[in-house]
């Protein structure tokens, strides 16, 4: 059995997208063990205590260095004995002591197909406004592993997803994540739980 921690910043759709996974047997051999939060209000930790999985909140806010909040992070994810990782829209970087420890065993989804529209700055509407600005006909998503770069690390999956005319970050956020990453993310943990060869 996987034994994974979700990481989450905010409303927590791919969160959904993989307790859904897991239920209706998308995903298998898995147990979400804890959501992390960075954010007290984010909505991901009321969709963790409403699924009965243990939700926390650890804010760089309620200490006094980033390092002591690295460490401190470090510490409780060591505490729950997690498989894997998964980062499902966690806006703050991850230590790099983290990822070391735990490397190959944390996953991210970012709303590109990367190498476009990633890196430092690029999160949330962010990412879907610099693509029409940029106006490409196709984004998507990737799903990838966490190295020490910013979403440089060996790609998983990627689903590309088409942009219509008349797309606001807004239409296109919601069709990515619609498409791609509520899609993408499952696939990828049910790959890692069951050993599965890429495909």
């Amino acid at each position: 059995m996987l034994r994974i921690a979700v990481m989450v910043s905010g409303g927590g759709t791919n969160l959904q997208a993989i307790i859904d996974g897991v239920k209706d047997g998308t995903i298998t051999n898995t147990e979400i063990a804890a959501v992390i939060s960075n954010n007290a209000d984010a909505y991901a930790l009321t969709r963790a205590k409403e699924n009965g999985i243990t939700a926390m909140c650890i804010s760089p806010k309620s200490y006094e260095s980033r390092d002591a909040f690295n460490d401190a992070l470090l510490e409780e994810v060591n505490k729950l004995n997690v498989d894997l990782i998964v980062l499902a829209g966690f806006l703050v970087r991850i230590p790099e002591a983290m990822v070391h420890q735990y490397s190959h065993r944390i996953i991210n989804i970012h709303p590109s197909l990367i190498p476009s529209f990633c890196g430092v700055g690029y999160y949330g509407l962010r990412v879907h406004e610099a693509a029409l600005k940029k106006g490409v006909k196709v984004t998507g998503a990737t799903v990838h592993y966490v190295d020490e770069g910013m979403d440089t690390g060996e790609i998983i999956f990627q689903k590309a997803v088409e942009v219509k005319d008349g797309d606001t970050p807004q239409t296109l956020q919601r069709r990515v994540m619609e498409e791609a990453e509520w899609k993408l993310l499952p696939a990828a943990i049910n790959m890692i739980a069951n050993k599965q060869e890429y495909k």
